[in-house]
């Protein structure tokens, strides 16, 4: 019975010990080799998962892109998956890690890419392939006008780099604007500065809160009016901190977020919230929507979103008899210290998933690289505010050509989307990222959730005081597990960077062996007193 009893503590530990070694990831792949040569004649099939709204035009370049890429590569076939958010990517990425399911080549960001890299060799590292000679950037063996590294621009291509190294390549660029009723603002008898400060935009949003005595709005003669309307909050709070030089995080993971500037920041948003002064995508809808319909003055969303912003926009989404008829302004997001203007990059960035068949992972290098030539480029940011990556592509006569007819007409010359390409071509260099590292996704999301709370908190009555804000964010730290983040993002294997499943299945091996431990030595005493 007893040898009975330790065997079954023994099944039991090694019964645990499988499911704990593939708890985190798939199965260990090896580290990708480049091939020598590239097979030109066994077929070999990719996946590529890329996002697309409503734009058709995104979707045809894509097709293109593909169609035209396999004509130089006739063995290699692309398919494309095409989802409506970048959270959606990231969820099947995730879920398919552990299955070895994930895409070839996939549009993401890197805070997701850091997530992705906590297995083994999960996701393509790029430095060795950028300057293989062959197939790396502008390589003798490629079939199509590749770009060079140094022709990618710096401060995109530095954005796809995780520690020390580089995991994607940046696919397009976009920032924030703040698309502005400039009628409404003169009309409010406020003139449109330089640039827009906070405290321009909060008292002339006051302002226009003022009803008549018959309960309509005095600025737009409707019911309906919300002054301002910032569509992702994560990146409002994340640039306010910026600006004011406040904490948020840093490189190696430590979370900054939760400081007595952002406490201001708050406060200052309960304020404006409680008045109607101020709201959120998520609380009342999509700003383009209530700026065309002139129940906004001031709608902040990405450059990127251009074509739904103004009177004329090509891709509104409400109907023409909704529209209402005003001059729209294009200008960079508030700023406090508009001497020194900060504003958030952001935009696509390609990344490679690692595979078993080296040929496939080289299939899918050649057309991620592929996804940078000029007519992919200079096309697909003509289809929003976004700008190419590449001086190359920016450079290009075709693209030179495209910026210069502004307002030719309310479709590919859209004024408004070329004005908000223009604006972050102008400021690249006042653009910043944040730190990335496996937590910085549940970070940026808990930035934005401050936001959304206090917003939604003020219009159920609630006192947004110190009190209310001690409970905000021990609540937001537990929602969003930042205080099980690892202080150090670089050491993958720590304790702490582990999944829950991981460290529960941990316990019990531990469990296991401290039963184990523990018969072992009753047994020895038992014998004893015998």
């Amino acid at each position: 019975m007893k040898k009975l009893r330790v065997l079954s503590l023994l099944l039991a530990l090694l019964t645990i010990t499988p499911i704990l070694s593939g708890c985190h990831g798939a199965r260990k792949t090896s580290a990708f080799v480049i091939p020598e040569v590239f097979d030109y004649e066994t077929p070999v099939e990719i996946s590529f998962w890329a996002k697309n709204d409503t734009n058709i035009n995104q979707t045809r370049i894509y097709e293109k892109a593909i169609e035209d890429f396999c004509a130089l590569y006739p063995n290699i076939k692309v398919n494309l998956k095409l989802y409506t958010d970048y959270t959606r990517i990231y969820n099947d990425v995730i879920t398919n890690i552990p299955t070895e399911t994930t895409p070839n080549v996939c549009i993401t960001y890197p805070d997701h890419i850091a997530t992705y890299i906590t297995g083994d060799n999960t996701v393509v590292a790029l430095d060795t392939l950028f300057s293989d000679e062959k197939y790396g950037l502008g390589g003798s063996e490629l079939k199509f006008d590749g770009v060079q590294k140094d022709e990618i621009i710096p401060k995109f291509l530095g954005e796809c780099k995780i520690g020390t190294t580089h995991y994607a390549l940046p696919y397009m660029r976009s920032t924030e604007a703040c698309y502005v009723n400039k009628t409404y603002v003169e009309k409010l008898g406020y003139t449109l500065p330089e640039t827009l400060t906070w405290d321009f935009i909060f008292k002339v949003a006051e302002a226009a809160t003022e009803k008549d005595e018959n309960g309509n709005f005095k600025v737009n003669g409707q019911k309906v009016m919300i002054p301002i309307i910032y569509k992702s909050t994560d990146n409002m709070m994340i640039q306010m901190l910026k600006q004011k030089n406040a904490g948020y995080s840093d490189a190696r993971g430590n979370i900054l977020l939760f400081n007595e500037l952002t406490r201001d920041i708050l406060k200052t948003v309960a304020i404006h919230a409680k008045t109607g002064a101020f709201s959120t995508f998520k609380i009342s809808s999509y700003p383009a929507n209530f700026l065309n319909a002139g129940q906004c003055i001031f709608a902040i969303d990405s450059t990127a979103g251009a074509t739904w912003m103004g009177t004329n926009a090509p891709l509104s989404d409400i109907s023409e008899d909704k529209l209402a008829d005003f001059e729209t302004e294009v200008m960079s997001i508030p700023q406090y210290d508009p001497e020194n203007p900060v504003m958030i990059s952001q935009g696509p960035s390609v990344c490679i998933f690692n595979k078993r068949d080296p040929q496939q992972v080289l299939a899918s290098w050649l057309f991620a690289q592929y996804l940078l030539t000029n007519d992919v480029q200079v096309s697909y940011s003509s289809t929003e505010g976004y700008i190419p990556v590449t001086s190359k592509a920016q450079e290009s006569d075709e693209y030179k050509d495209y910026l210069s007819r502004e307002g030719e007409d309310n479709n590919h010359y859209y004024s408004i989307k070329l004005k908000a390409a223009k604006l972050l071509i102008e400021n690249t260099d006042n653009t910043f990222v944040t730190p990335v590292f496996n937590g910085s996704a549940a970070l940026r999301n808990a930035a934005g959730q401050l936001v959304e709370s206090v917003t939604k908190s003020v219009r159920r009555k609630e006192n947004v005081d110190e009190e209310y804000l001690d409970k905000l964010f021990a609540d937001t730290i537990s929602l969003y597990r930042l205080d099980s983040l690892s202080r150090n993002s670089n050491e993958k294997l720590e304790f702490g960077k582990l999944p829950a499943g991981a460290k529960v299945l941990i316990g019990a091996l531990l469990l296991a062996w401290a039963g184990i431990l523990a018969y072992l030595l009753a047994e020895k005493v038992r014998k004893k007193k015998k």
